[in-house]
């Protein structure tokens, strides 16, 4: 028998393989599909049914991409919308993969036909359940993608999948979400590898509100909502383009990258450091880690996006971004900063200084002017630097008329990534006084520097 779990880093995003017999399915398959194929030849088998839980807004399915390659067929939940590839999912259809048997479960709240797949044993034993974005380790789905209007409704169809479908099948079942901990589809996905049905009426949170209505309350709330999701929704039902393999890139010399740069937006995926200290003019800075967290946010999908990355990250790099979408990755700069310094063009920097610096222009009643970029939960969890301008990250660019342009900012995060890709945002705009403190609130709380709880 193969089981397998295939983690996209990043997006946060898991997707299941499993088979016996010779035949295989996949759950959620992501979009660059190589892995799925490749772990079931290994296995001796041939993937021949792709499932969807729902129509996914935070990345691009893969579901096209792979039945292309390997001739499955597609089965989406979701049926109301008018997809443009695969079959639709009706409750209780069951497929029978190998010596094992899957089963389809109307579950809906986190959208109105999110569907969990039940998986039987041999002896018609169900030992895992495919929740989707339904339940997750730690926390349940979010319920406001259709709007404040539906929320409330959506809530409350969640409480019945959950409690009158998924958690019935038993404590000892093995729940198969399609996320883990950091993804934009939940709250505050805990960090457990592997969870049961048991394990999460123990301990989510989510699943300890005394009633259904309070469960409604503390469920139906607005969450943030990245402009992408709208561009994973259309590709979503109508089927990504396409891609076959991986898309290798066009390698720019410094002229011809230069020359590209003009009708396209730069992004440098390099670390907050390196980008600190020169970059390409105009460049958007998004470190490695926090790619997949805010390209979504800030990228365009209809102008070239040239890459800057060191070596070994530029595979990873495209992957995430063709993850949710972005197929305009038109090529990078060959032999990095090094190679544009060398051709003789010029470069730009962002200022830098360390925490103990801006506490002691606090501490001299120099008021600095300070734009923290953290979230409203951190600075509400963690304190507040006194007397700082709280714009989250995320909103930057609808309040660029509150940043001063007469005097130097400082911006702060909780470590100094974030306020790195704040820095390159206002630079774009011609804002020419951006300070980046580094270490953010980690190096400030390791000194005596104030901070207001």
């Amino acid at each position: 028998m193969l089981f397998s779990r295939i983690e996209s880093e990043g997006l946060s995003h898991y997707s299941y393989l499993f088979g016996t017999r010779g035949e295989a399915a996949v759950i959620d398959p992501r979009r660059d599909c190589e892995e799925y194929i490749e772990q079931a030849t290994r296995a001796g088998m041939r993937i021949t049914h792709i499932f969807e839980t729902h129509r996914n807004e935070d990345y691009c399915i893969g579901s096209v991409e792979l039945a292309a390659r390997t001739g499955a067929q597609i089965w989406h939940a979701d049926s109301q919308l008018e997809y443009g590839y695969g079959k639709p999912v009706t409750d209780g259809a069951t497929w029978q993969i190998g010596s094992l048997r899957l089963r389809a479960m109307h579950t809906p709240g986190h959208t109105p036909g999110s569907v969990s797949y039940v998986l039987d044993d041999k002896e018609g034993s169900p030992w895992a359940v495919f929740t989707g974005d339904t339940l997750f380790a730690g926390d349940v789905g979010r319920v406001d993608l259709l709007g404040k209007e539906q929320s409330e409704e959506l809530a409350g169809q969640l409480y019945d999948s959950l409690y009158n479908k998924i958690l019935p099948l038993g404590d000892g079942i093995l729940v198969c979400p399609a996320h883990g901990p950091g993804s934009v589809c939940g709250t505050a996905i805990a960090d457990r590898p592997w969870t049961t049905i048991g394990q999460e009426k123990d301990k989510n949170p989510r699943l300890k509100f005394a009633s259904r209505d309070e469960f409604i309350v503390n469920t139906a709330m607005m969450l943030e909502r990245p402009p992408y999701f709208l561009q994973m929704e259309k590709l979503n039902v109508e089927g990504a383009p396409l891609l076959s393999t991986v898309p290798q890139l066009k390698h720019y010399d410094p002229q011809a990258f230069r020359k590209a740069r003009e009708n396209a937006v730069v992004l440098d995926v390099r670390s907050d450091i390196s980008f600190s200290g020169a970059h390409v003019p105009g460049a958007i800075s998004i470190w490695m880690g926090g790619l997949s967290g805010f390209a979504g946010w800030f990228l365009p999908y209809d102008k070239p996006i040239l890459l800057i990355a060191e070596q070994h990250d530029l595979e990873i790099a495209v992957r995430q971004l063709i993850r949710m979408g972005f197929d305009n990755v038109l090529g990078t700069l060959s032999g990095g900063m090094l190679g544009w310094h060398t051709a003789g063009f010029a470069s730009e920097s962002v200022d830098t200084i360390i925490v103990q610096q801006l506490c002691r222009s606090l501490d001299d009643g120099l008021e600095p002017w300070i734009l923290d970029v953290r979230t409203k939960e951190e600075l509400d969890r963690d304190g507040r630097i006194p007397g700082a301008h709280h714009v989250h990250l995320t909103q930057l660019p609808r309040h660029l008329k509150e940043i001063p342009q007469n005097r130097e900012v400082y911006i702060f995060c909780a470590s100094g990534l974030r306020s790195m890709v704040a820095a390159s945002l206002l630079k774009r705009e011609g804002m020419e006084n951006i300070v980046v403190v580094l270490g953010g609130l980690a190096g400030w709380s390791s000194t005596t520097c104030p901070i207001e709880k």
